[in-house]
């Protein structure tokens, strides 16, 4: 124990719990959503399955005026994302020079007195999504592009040899760049998470519990995921 960082020692035993769940909770929801057995699957996956039938219906249509409209819309959203998260970046970094304020403000919240070590350690690990979550959102603005640019080469003629196998490869390109952002979204959702431990270990804890439940939720006991499973047929579509 003499051999470890005299820093570490100003981290208590509940602080090293509440970020290793709360590094769990960030990549095992990435490993389970995106690896959900296909007798449940997640909202994610059944959104790609979406995704490439809309690649197959595009072949056919004409005009294609909706499905540029719709990538538009995908690559707006990824940049919002994207700058509000370059924003927040800039935002907790401007903290790490006003630290003073921080541990005042954190000390009205929490009990005891905290090294400055520590404040900055809190705040790097927000930093840490921040930047994963910019990272994932701009990627996946560029793979919408990629997209947009596959579905641009798909031969207007439907019966076109290569018509269909370049709709495939767009589709693929745009479950990446979903995949993409989706993983940003999570990188906030801890990140907001990661603020909790501004108020102590305790709170942090309790906020990645917290953000465990509301991914799961989502991605495997929503309304929205119920209404994905429902079978394609007349019935459900004549139902009052």
């Amino acid at each position: 124990m003499d051999a470890l960082p005299p820093e570490l020692s100003h981290f208590t035993l509940p602080d090293l719990v509440g970020v290793l769940l709360l590094l769990g909770v960030w990549i095992g929801m990435t490993l389970l959503i995106e690896n959900a057995p296909r007798r449940w699957p997640s909202t994610s996956n059944l959104m790609a399955d979406y995704r490439r039938e809309w690649m197959v219906q595009f072949v056919d249509r004409d005009p294609r005026i909706f499905d540029s409209q719709v990538i538009g819309q995908l690559r707006q959203g990824t940049s919002f994302f994207a700058s509000a998260t370059l924003i927040a970046i800039g935002g907790a970094l401007a903290l790490l020079g006003d630290l003073e304020r921080v541990i005042g403000l954190a000390g009205d919240l929490s009990a005891g007195q905290r090294p400055i070590i520590v404040w900055e350690v809190k705040i790097l690990l927000i930093v840490l999504f921040l930047v994963n979550g910019f990272l994932k959102f701009v990627w996946s603005n560029r793979l919408f592009g990629y997209c947009a640019v596959l579905m641009g080469a798909v031969p207007n003629q439907p019966d076109h040899s290569a018509a269909l196998p370049r709709a495939r490869k767009a589709a693929e390109i745009n479950i990446t760049a979903a995949r993409g952002f989706n993983r940003g979204l999570r990188a906030l959702y801890c990140a907001l998470a990661a603020t909790a431990w501004l108020l102590g270990a305790y709170a942090l804890i309790t906020a990645a519990t917290i953000t465990a439940l509301v991914l799961l939720r989502r991605e495997f006991a929503s309304a929205s995921r119920a209404v994905l499973m429902q079978p394609d047929t007349a019935e459900n579509h004549t139902q009052t």
